[in-house]
């Protein structure tokens, strides 16, 4: 299980190292944390370590910009809240809406309060949970590409 951040309140510099350290990938593709509180995450990539035969952004760097900015909305909210669990993507549907040729975001919302409180709840109670949660990529003030993203939230003691 990784650590949950600690220490008070996050910030983009927090929340970027966290990244780098647990989830390697994410400094390979340069990514970089722009906001991150309990309103929204916004996650930043270039061009290029992350393009295509097209010189455009490949699908799959697309695609794990927008889960990592979805996974750390719900991540800062579980640690906010005590929450230390294992938290994972089980299935996600990703939709390319344009191709985007530079630097790109991702940004992910606070997931909706009926929705959160069923998921902390869930993971109190039973020791899992289990949420949807939405990430928009844009690039050049145009939404490039959506994500719907359903993870699993193990708590402490889930066999």
């Amino acid at each position: 299980m990784n650590p949950p951040i600690s220490g008070g309140a996050v910030t983009p510099a927090t929340l970027q190292t966290y990244l780098h350290q647990h989830i390697p990938l994410s400094q390979a593709m340069q990514v970089t944390v722009v906001e991150a509180s309990l309103q929204q995450v916004v996650l930043s990539a270039p061009l290029a370590p992350n393009i295509n035969h097209r010189e455009t952004v490949f699908g799959g760097s697309a695609s794990a910009v927008a889960i990592l900015a979805a996974w750390s909305m719900l991540h800062l909210g579980l640690t906010a809240e005590g929450l230390g669990s294992r938290l994972v993507i089980q299935r996600n549907t990703m939709d390319y809406l344009a191709p985007i040729g530079g630097t790109f975001t991702a940004v992910a919302l606070a997931p909706a309060r009926p929705a959160w409180e069923s998921f902390t709840r869930m993971i109190r109670r039973k020791g899992l949970g289990r949420i949807t949660q939405a990430a928009a990529l844009h690039y050049q003030g145009q939404v490039a590409g959506s994500l719907a993203g359903e993870f699993v939230a193990f708590g402490p003691g889930y066999a």
